[in-house]
């Protein structure tokens, strides 16, 4: 059974970068799409970025398309998120989310393309 656990949260002033991490442990990894989502306070659950299962197969949300880069590596099992240029609507609890069961997975915007998810990393922008 896939697990995911997130890491590299953290306070960061706007115009700054952090790199998220998502550990995957408990399924094979390679060849099935992830994807990142946030969740503001007060706000519903959105899609930032998803890499199918193979890493030419990007998709990015408009808020940060050409500011966020979703990567993966295979040999590791795990699943990154660059983010550049922050800005303070970037403030979020950031989850990982996995597709376990669908085989060359795509790189979907859906929540409910995913089965697993990670208990998610505070990301705080500040001005």
């Amino acid at each position: 059974q896939m697990q995911l656990v997130e890491s590299g949260g953290g306070l960061v002033q706007a115009g700054g970068s952090l790199r998220l991490s998502c550990t995957v442990s408990g399924h094979t990894f390679r060849r099935y799409g992830m994807g990142w989502f946030r969740q503001a306070p007060g706000k519903e659950r959105e899609f930032v970025a998803a890499i199918g299962w193979t890493a030419t197969l990007t998709n990015y949300a408009e808020a940060v398309q050409g500011r966020f880069i979703v990567s993966r590596d295979d040999a590791r099992k795990m699943l990154y998120l660059q983010m550049n240029s922050l800005k303070l609507e970037d403030t979020a609890v950031y989850y990982c989310a996995g597709d376990s069961k669908t085989v060359y997975g795509a790189a979907s915007s859906r929540p409910s393309a995913y089965d697993t998810w990670g208990q998610g990393t505070q990301v705080t922008v500040s001005s």
